[in-house]
């Protein structure tokens, strides 16, 4: 049922968060019931992630219970668990706007509410900010005002979780962790510090004995003088899901039951009264509350639009494989052809396509959690020893990785290919998302091979390509499905650094890269179509080596060569172009991407307001074309 058609009492009355202080607990139970039905019939209609948010309904009404938002601040870690914040903060009737082009965002935003401290997308920064809130508050003397950061087990797979953590120990910083354990990131955890908590989530036994022994030590005499950190300190000599936070400087509290509205409250006004750096770990169910996201929590995390009654997506519009699957299967049939072949995931196995591997060779694939700086340089080792290790990677997370491709890939020449994928607008998910400045930040790196397919066939040669370069590769592709383009039957290697030339035409050159071969072809269409004129279309294939001669010769020969990309204009594939023509008096147009942060909303409503549409790249060759002191155009529309 649709968030219009069914009534929020409760929500609807809210003035602010704090308004919910004064509720009963049977009042929170059925707020809790609302919020939970708003984010079911939104995400529904418009996609998202659902899963998260429906774990941490309780868990959220007890911190805006026990914290004054904004003065306090509430932190979460990532965003996916904060639907029902943003319900409790003003946003109730936007919310069917959520993830719509000018809507409510789907993840935190500064610009959207003051009660969004810290703009979200990216996992394990939560602490990190935290700690230096913290120390802020202590600067300027407002001791009074408090620090709660939300943290999912997921994303305590994350290295900066530990700086932050390790920093808050020492600094002694009176800021609160709610280690919100659900076993799940977006697909199941991985790792040892999984393997840690759910020993403590699977021996309910233990939280008994724990919370015995905390009334047992209240009734000790001299139990004031005794002190907290004493007391703390004994408790973690039991239990052992414990001892690691305690070690890094923090009250360990837990675990609870995160779905127990009075209990959690009580456990983060302890945290509070602390007044030292504390973690309280709750259990949650991801997906509470709904019984098709307890079950298929792994689909459920990043929902499309779907029936709320059966779970089942909404039918879509028949389509050709997406880039994603071709990849996948591809490196299945690569790692059939040659067993040094490795795949390697940060915590998206599904994501990006793996879960093919993992099936088909689980011992050949590793995913490692959201640990992307510790993937490149696990695939690096592995390179050493002469395996071809094939790391994927959405092109915005790989931004984490920048310094050990620098480091330990490129400048050892190690042979690792960085399968790049939601390269360019990824859309619904916004800036936090997009994957719009990998080659800038690529192609300045000695040593790197840098290509992008203009298709999901030359997508399969490619990724066949990469795997023959002794050194390291970086493979981008963009998000969703492909053109239908029959796949080869068996993959072939490219010449490297070498462009192709679609259609040999006059006077204006298209240039496309990647997913801007696609837009230069249909605008090629349209600039013959009004004018007479086929222009020459151009398929870049590499961007690092580029092809220099070819551009020369198309420099000699065309009045005006125009680059299509769908990444920033600034350093991106048409810089490139300019600079390696520099002194030639070509006569270059860059499209691409503005130098600003693209919002959320579909991807070719984006590239179109972007300038990176067929039809704004063919105004923008004609526009050239007319300022060329050369023959009129043909079309009387000239």
């Amino acid at each position: 049922m649709a968030d219009s058609q069914q009534s929020f009492p409760i929500l609807e009355a809210l003035t602010a968060p704090e308004d919910i202080k004064s509720f009963s607990e049977e009042k929170l139970r059925r707020l809790a019931d609302e919020m939970r039905r708003a984010i079911i019939g939104a995400v529904s209609e418009t996609g998202g992630h659902l899963g998260s948010s429906l774990g941490t309904v309780e868990l959220t009404i007890a911190l805006h219970c026990e914290l004054t938002s904004p003065r306090d601040k509430i932190l979460w870690d990532v965003g996916h668990q904060a639907y029902g914040h943003k319900l409790l903060t003003g946003r109730h009737a936007q919310f069917a706007t959520l993830r719509q082009h000018g809507g409510m965002s789907g993840f935190l935003r500064r610009e959207e509410s003051i009660h969004d401290v810290m703009g979200a997308g990216h996992a394990s920064t939560s602490v990190s900010y935290g700690v230096g809130l913290a120390e802020a508050h202590r600067r300027a003397g407002r001791l009074q005002d408090r620090v709660a950061c939300v943290i999912g087990d997921g994303a305590m797979t994350g290295g900066m979780a530990y700086e932050g953590l390790n920093q808050a120990g020492a600094l002694g910083s009176p800021m609160v962790v709610v280690l919100n354990d659900n076993g799940m990131s977006i697909s199941e955890n991985v790792g040892a510090l999984s393997r840690f908590l759910q020993r403590a989530r699977a021996d309910s036994g233990l939280t008994k004995v724990r919370e015995e022994l905390e009334r047992n030590f209240a009734r000790l005499p001299g139990a004031d003088v005794l002190g907290t950190h004493i007391r703390d300190a004994a408790k973690a000599l039991w239990f052992e899901h414990g001892a690691l936070f305690e070690a890094l400087g923090f009250a360990y509290m837990g675990p609870y039951d995160g779905h127990d509205i009075t209990t959690l409250r009580k456990a983060i006004r302890t945290a509070i009264e602390r007044e030292r750096p504390a973690l309280v770990h709750v259990k949650t169910v991801k997906g509470k509350g709904y019984e098709h996201a307890e079950l298929d929590v792994e689909n459920m995390h990043g929902a499309t639009p779907f029936d709320p009654r059966s779970g089942s997506a909404r039918p879509a519009k028949p389509a050709p494989p997406s880039y994603t699957e071709v990849f996948g299967r591809a490196l299945v049939r690569e790692a059939e052809r040659d067993p040094r072949v490795i795949a390697i995931t940060a915590a998206m196995l599904k994501g990006t396509g793996l879960n093919h591997m993992k099936a088909r060779f689980p011992e050949r694939t590793y995913d490692v959690g959201i640990a992307e700086q510790h993937a490149a340089v696990f695939a690096c080792g592995l390179a050493i020893e002469g395996f071809r290790p094939v790391c994927a990677v959405y092109s915005t997370f790989l931004q984490r990785a920048f310094d050990p491709i620098v480091h330990d890939a490129a400048l050892q020449k190690l042979p690792v290919v960085f399968a790049i994928d939601r390269g360019g607008i990824v859309g619904d998910d916004g800036p936090t998302h997009h994957g719009v400045f990998d080659i800038a930040y690529l192609r300045s790196i000695p040593n790197l091979t840098i290509m992008a397919p203009k298709d999901e066939a030359e997508l399969v040669d490619m990724l066949h390509t990469a795997l023959t370069i002794d050194g390291p590769v970086a493979l981008r592709y963009p998000r969703g499905a492909g053109f239908g383009v029959a796949l080869p039957d068996q993959a072939s290697v490219l010449p490297i650094g070498q462009a192709e030339v679609l259609t040999s035409g006059e006077r204006v050159a298209l240039i496309g890269y990647g997913y801007g071969t696609h837009v230069a072809r249909l605008a090629g269409d349209i600039v013959a179509e009004q004018t007479g004129i086929t222009p020459t279309v151009v398929n870049a294939r590499f961007c690092k080596p580029l092809d220099e001669a070819a551009l020369r010769a198309l420099a000699a020969d065309h009045d005006v060569l125009v680059t299509v990309e769908d990444h920033v204009v600034m350093g991106g594939f048409g810089s490139a172009v300019m600079e390696a023509l520099q002194g030639t008096g070509a006569h270059v147009l860059t499209c691409g991407l503005p130098d600003r942060f693209i919002d959320h909303g579909k991807r070719d409503l984006l590239l179109a307001e972007a300038g990176v549409s067929p039809q704004a790249v063919a105004e923008r060759a004609i526009s050239a074309l007319r300022s060329v002191d050369r023959a009129p155009l043909t079309d009387d529309r000239m």
